[in-house]
C-alpha cells in the first residue's frame, strides 16, 4: 500500500501541534490575510509549511487543489481542511471561522458607514478613487491567473471560449463552470497531455528545499480520525444541511419568495454551490443579478463593496455580505433600515460559509485517502483556464459602469452585449484607472498601497471638484 494511503495507528493529537498553537496560528493567518486567495494561501504555506513545519509540501497542495475543485473560496476552505486535519472537527471549525471574522467584522463596520454616508463629501470621493483602482486589480487578476493557467493553446481556447459565451450570450457561470469540467475530466481520462500539467506552486519558496510530508509534524500517513466511514458521512451532511439551509426554508415558509431576506438566503445559497475559481469568477454574475434583476444596489455601488473587500482581510468573496446588507438595507419593509441590512449582511454571510464547511468535512476523508487522481486535476485545470475568461468579462463589465455614464444594448442574431456611449465618458475615472494600471504592472506597486493612494486622489479630486459618482 501506497505510504499516501496508509492509515496511521496514533491518535489524532499524538503530532505534537497543540490545539493553543494552532489557536495562535490562524488567528496570525486571518489576520494578514490580505491580497485576495493568492496572497492568502502564500501566507498560509509560509507559516504551516516553512515555518511551523506542520504539514508537507505535497499534502499541502493536495489538500489545495481539492479545495481549488470545490465551490467557495479556496483559501478558507483550505484553512479548514488543515485544521480539521490537525485537530478533527473542532480545528476545522475554528481554522474557518477565524480566518473569516476579520473580514466579517469590516465589511460589516464599512457596510454602515457607508449606508449612512456613503454619498456625502468625502466619503463619497474616497470611493470614487477607490473604484478605478479596483479596476486595475481586476485586470491584474486576468493576468495573473492567465499566466499560472493557460499553459497551452486548448487551455487559451476554453478560456476564449467562455468569455465569448458570458460577455456576448450571457451563457450562465454555472454552466460555463460545468461544461469546462466535463471537458477537462474527459480530457483527464483520456490521457490528452494539454490536460495533465502537474500541480501548480502556489505558496512554493524559491531556492529552499521543500519540507517532505515524512519530516512535517503530521507525517505521510492518514491519521486514525480521518478515515471515511458512512456513518461520519451521513451525520456530519445532516447537521450541516439542517444550518445552512434551515434558515432558507424558514424564511422561505414565514414570509414567502418574494420577500428580501428570502430572496437573499436563497440566491446566495446557489452561490454557495457555483462559485468555483474564486470570488472574481462569480462576481460579474453577483453584480448582474444584484443590480439587474433584484435592484438592491448600484453597478457603481457594486464596486464600492469590491474595494472594501480587496482592502480588509478575510476572502474576496466577503463583497457578498456589502451586497445583502444593501438589499435588506434598501427594502427594509417594517425594520428599521439599519437593523435589516445588518441582518441582511449576518444572513449572506452564513448562507455563503456554512456550505464550505460543509464540504471538507464530507469530502476530505475521502479525498485523503485518494490522491493524484488525474482526472479530477484535468477538470481543475480547464475549470480555471474557463475562470480567466469569466474574470476578463468581470474587468469589462465593471470598467464600462466606472467609465461611462451611458450603455447602450445591441442585441441581434442571439448575440447581447453592452456597447458604451463615448460621449459619457468620465475624464477623472480613465485618468485614475490607467494611473493604477501603470503602479500595479509598470511599477509592481501592492495593491493595498495602490488602493489606499487612490482613495485619497478620489477624496482630493471631490474636493477640488465636489463631483463625485
Amino acid at each position: 500500500m501506497n505510504a499516501a494511503t496508509t492509515v496511521a495507528s496514533r491518535g489524532a493529537s499524538d503530532h505534537g501541534v497543540t490545539f493553543g498553537d494552532a489557536l495562535w496560528v490562524w488567528t496570525r493567518v486571518a489576520a494578514l490575510s490580505f491580497g485576495g486567495p493568492a496572497g492568502q494561501i502564500a501566507v498560509m504555506h509560509r507559516i504551516l509549511v516553512d515555518e511551523k513545519r506542520w504539514i508537507g509540501e505535497d499534502r499541502f497542495l493536495h489538500a489545495l487543489n481539492y479545495c481549488m475543485l470545490l465551490p467557495g473560496p479556496e483559501a478558507q476552505q483550505l484553512a479548514v481542511y488543515v485544521g480539521w486535519l490537525l485537530h478533527k472537527t473542532k480545528g476545522g471549525l475554528v481554522a474557518g471561522t477565524l480566518f473569516v471574522f476579520p473580514g466579517f467584522v469590516s465589511i460589516m463596520a464599512l457596510s454602515i458607514i457607508y449606508a449612512l454616508y456613503g454619498n456625502v463629501g468625502v466619503v463619497a470621493g474616497l470611493f470614487f478613487g477607490l473604484k478605478a483602482a479596483v479596476l486595475a486589480v481586476v485586470l491584474e487578476a486576468v493576468v495573473r491567473v492567465g499566466r499560472r493557467a493557460l499553459k497551452n493553446n486548448v487551455m487559451v481556447a476554453l478560456a476564449a471560449a467562455a468569455f465569448i459565451a458570458i460577455f456576448f450570450f450571457r451563457v450562465p457561470f454555472p454552466l460555463i463552470v460545468l461544461g469546462a469540467a466535463i471537458i477537462g475530466f474527459v480530457g483527464g481520462r483520456a490521457g490528452w497531455s494539454a490536460f495533465l500539467s502537474k500541480a501548480n506552486g502556489h505558496g512554493r519558496t524559491k531556492g529552499k528545499s521543500e519540507l517532505t510530508d515524512a519530516d512535517s509534524a503530521l507525517g505521510e500517513t492518514v491519521p486514525a480520525h480521518v478515515q471515511p466511514s458512512l456513518s461520519w458521512s451521513l451525520r456530519i451532511s445532516g447537521i450541516f444541511l439542517v444550518l445552512w439551509l434551515g434558515p432558507v426554508a424558514a424564511l422561505l415558509l414565514a414570509f414567502g419568495a418574494d420577500d428580501v431576506f428570502s430572496q437573499i438566503a436563497v440566491f446566495f445559497s446557489k452561490m454557495a454551490v457555483v462559485t468555483f475559481g474564486g470570488a472574481y469568477a462569480v462576481l460579474a454574475y453577483v453584480a448582474q443579478q444584484a443590480v439587474g434583476t433584484y435592484g438592491w444596489l448600484g453597478p457603481r455601488e457594486m464596486l464600492d463593496g469590491l474595494g472594501m473587500a480587496e482592502t480588509t482581510p478575510g476572502p474576496l468573496i466577503m463583497v457578498t455580505q456589502f451586497v445583502g446588507f444593501m438589499g435588506a438595507f434598501r427594502h427594509a419593509g417594517a425594520l428599521d433600515p439599519l437593523l435589516a441590512g445588518v441582518l441582511g449582511g449576518v444572513l449572506t454571510t452564513w448562507v455563503t460559509f456554512v456550505p464550505c464547511f460543509f464540504w471538507i468535512f464530507l469530502g476530505a476523508p475521502y479525498i485523503e485517502v485518494i490522491r493524484g487522481n488525474r482526472a479530477l486535476s484535468a477538470a481543475l485545470s480547464a475549470i480555471t483556464a474557463a475562470v480567466v475568461g469569466v474574470i476578463l468579462n468581470l474587468a469589462i463589465w465593471f470598467g464600462l459602469h466606472v467609465l461611462f455614464a451611458e450603455l447602450s444594448e445591441l442585441s441581434s442574431f442571439g448575440i447581447t452585449f453592452d456597447m458604451p456611449v463615448i460621449s459619457s465618458v468620465n475624464p477623472a475615472s480613465a485618468v485614475l484607472m490607467l494611473a493604477a494600471i501603470v503602479a500595479l504592472f509598470r511599477f509592481k506597486v501592492g495593491m493595498l498601497p495602490v488602493l489606499a493612494v487612490w482613495s485619497v486622489a478620489g477624496m482630493f479630486y471631490y474636493l477640488a471638484t465636489g463631483i463625485a459618482g
